[in-house]
């Protein structure tokens, strides 16, 4: 109880800090969420192991609550675990926390919830993070040599670099009520990724689609379960109003 206590505390303390760090220099993108396609979801799991895990944990997820999603232990087990872990094992980042808070600054924040953390005014938690994963620059005054145009100084590297290619933000500083203020320009391209813009934007869109699913996995089972309850209210509302109409008309 106390580690999901401390768990929580620190990723909303941290989800805190990425709201309060500034404020973002680009409006959110809305994120193309759709937690019934299996094929998106499949493919944000693996993203999300491959590209995520090392660092961040999904410590109140199970590997084998994936085969919500269509996949199979077996796929499970062959795809998506390290040697060491087995099917029925959390999702635990392999980076030693000690050595992520010399690197980073912070230790990665667990992202089970991490979706629904970082809704706020500007959008949902899957728009901050759709335009979060787009939005990295270079930048050499850094200690990553990174930073993010909805986070900025962020202590969190590009992990995604390479398919996305390396890009420099062109920002401008202005005066607005008095304060000299950075405001975004465009980009500048540095080098070419392995994916197109279109396919890089698909591919980070599966994998904010799996971060929201993870968020909440029972949530579709939930909307079917409401819509069902909301049809039989229906149906029986018109039933008891037809009932009560046929045993009070003799009565005067």
């Amino acid at each position: 109880m106390k580690k999901l206590i401390l768990t929580l505390v620190t990723a909303l303390g941290l989800a805190g800090g990425a709201l309060a760090a500034g404020g973002g220099l680009v409006p959110l993108d809305k994120a193309p969420v759709d937690t019934t396609n299996q094929a998106s979801l499949q493919n944000g799991a693996k993203l999300f192991v491959n590209y995520c895990l090392g660092c961040h944990s999904a410590a109140f997820m199970r590997f084998n609550r994936l085969t919500d999603i269509g996949l199979s232990e077996q796929e499970i087990k062959s795809n998506l675990l390290f040697t060491t872990d087995k099917v029925g094992d959390t999702m635990v980042a392999a980076i030693d926390p000690k050595q992520a808070t010399n690197w980073f600054g912070a230790n990665p924040p667990d992202l089970t919830v991490i979706a629904r953390s970082r809704a706020g005014a500007g959008g949902s938690g899957a728009d901050y993070l759709y335009t979060f994963l787009r939005t990295f620059y270079r930048d050499e005054t850094k200690a990553t040599g990174w930073n993010n145009l909805v986070f900025p100084s962020v202590g969190m590297p590009h992990v995604l670099w390479q398919l996305q290619g390396e890009r420099r933000a062109i920002l401008e500083n202005v005066e607005v009520h008095g304060q000299n203020t950075q405001v975004f320009k465009g980009w500048e391209t540095i080098s070419q990724g392995t994916m197109s813009t279109q396919e890089y934007d698909q591919t980070v869109g599966d994998l904010v689609n799996f971060l929201q699913w993870m968020g909440e996995p029972a949530q579709n089972t939930r909307i079917r379960v409401g819509v069902g309850v909301l049809i039989f209210l229906g149906i029986f509302i018109l039933i008891a109003w037809r009932l009560n109409a046929a045993f009070w008309k003799d009565v005067k």
